[in-house]
């Protein structure tokens, strides 16, 4: 289990507590994170889970593959560290992640 830190855009913070291998996106919607809508419920295709990771943590958690690429080119105001919260599955090296989220899904 990782504790999770969740920042809105509007910089109010959710520290959750997820269990090893369900997503970043599982862990905001299990917990009524607002920020994560999860339209697809996981599936890689749709980008209203879309997260920036924080760069301290970026390397660990590590890029996109193609196919998320793809989609978070559709999110709204994406960025370097951006990432889909689906994607990312949470392991025991993840505990303390932090991850940003947009002011806006769609």
């Amino acid at each position: 289990m990782a504790l999770i830190k969740y920042i809105e855009h509007n910089g109010t913070e959710h520290e959750v507590h997820v269990e090893n291998g369900l997503s970043v996106m599982q862990g905001a919607v299990d917990n009524m994170v607002d920020g994560i809508v999860a339209e697809c419920g996981g599936a890689c295709s749709c980008a209203t889970c879309h997260c920036y990771v924080d760069e301290a943590w970026f390397d660990k958690v590590g890029a996109a593959k193609e196919v998320e690429q793809d989609m978070i080119e559709c999110a709204a105001e994406s960025k370097p560290t951006s990432r889909l919260s689906c994607q990312i599955k949470v392991t025991d090296e993840l505990d303390g992640l932090v991850v940003h989220l947009p002011e806006s899904q769609y």
